[in-house]
């Protein structure tokens, strides 16, 4: 699948993928049975560890993108994730009934970070976080998305921000044990393992990087993974390598152009029956038991 992108040597999206692509499913056949795939987090419970990734501004791809995205997600049951948007526009997709992770850029205006988490909670999304990766500019200097300056954040900021709600709180953006142990210290609630579709060129693979996050995260808060997945053994070798679940971005973004929200659920369901095939013939009864060992490298 191509990513849109003009490859160059340090295509962080080509690497990652080829990092999926070189790692290798042995057979554990004996004893196995149907495996279980459904999911529990903050205290619902899904179908599946499959959920859409933190798009934004998806009108180019169908003309109500983020909602009509939304609407398939709850038809799936999965968890639907929303990135930058305007306030009607979150609480039209909650209001589908899908399960909502509201993700929030780290704007320089406090004041606006601040109403947009309160805005979430009061119209029940599910959890709230930030998304770390966009404060600097390639340009040199700090980010400008859509007219909104933004600021890297320090550790003493995300306490605040998640002293700042009743909401669970989650950092996206983590891609080294450093960040994962200063998420940890901070009490936030999850943490998305991911360089943003290649934010930075040479990017460690996510996957990569995973076992060793994991093992500083110790199974105290859920680790989520995006970056490139596109099929269900791409969500079985990340579930193997130490995530709770896995966020699909641009794989769903032509079943939501051609059939909407029904595209949207049937490439869920197509991922999810995937990943329980893959479970099956590992003897992985539920994605927590799903043994490292059964990939290679």
């Amino acid at each position: 699948m191509s990513n849109g992108r003009k490859e160059n040597k340090g295509d962080s999206v080509k690497i990652t993928r080829e990092y999926f692509d070189s790692l290798l499913l042995e057979m554990r056949l004996i004893d196995s049975d149907l495996p279980s795939i459904e999911y529990e987090l903050f205290g619902s419970v899904f179908s599946t560890p499959i959920m859409t990734a933190a798009l934004s501004h998806l009108n180019r791809t169908h003309p109500d993108g983020m909602v009509e995205l939304a609407r398939g997600a709850a038809a799936a049951n999965a968890v639907m994730w929303a990135g930058m948007g305007d306030d009607s526009e979150l609480e039209r997709i909650i209001a589908t009934g899908a399960k909502t992770i509201k993700i929030i850029k780290p704007y320089a205006d406090e004041d606006l970070i601040m109403k947009k988490i309160e805005h979430a909670e009061r119209h029940g999304a599910l959890a709230v976080g930030m998304d770390l990766d966009h404060a600097f500019s390639r340009r040199g200097g700090y980010d400008k998305v859509l007219g909104h300056e933004m600021r890297p954040k320090s550790q003493a900021d995300i306490v605040r921000y998640v002293r700042s709600t009743n909401l669970p709180f989650v950092i996206k953006g983590v891609l080294s044990a450093q960040d994962a142990q200063k998420c940890l210290e901070s009490d936030v609630s999850g943490i998305v393992v991911s360089h943003h579709h290649g934010v930075i060129d040479y990017a460690v693979p996510p996957l990569m990087v995973l076992p060793e996050i994991a093992d500083v995260i110790g199974g105290q808060i859920p680790i989520f993974i995006d970056c490139a997945i596109e099929r269900g053994y791409d969500v079985f070798k990340a579930l193997a390598l130490g995530a709770n679940a896995a966020s699909v971005g641009r794989a769903l973004m032509p079943p939501l152009a051609k059939d909407g929200a029904e595209g949207v659920k049937r490439a869920i369901e197509a991922m999810s029956t995937e990943l329980a095939y893959a479970m099956a013939m590992t003897g992985s009864p539920d994605p927590a038991s799903i043994d490292p060992d059964t990939v290679w490298s």
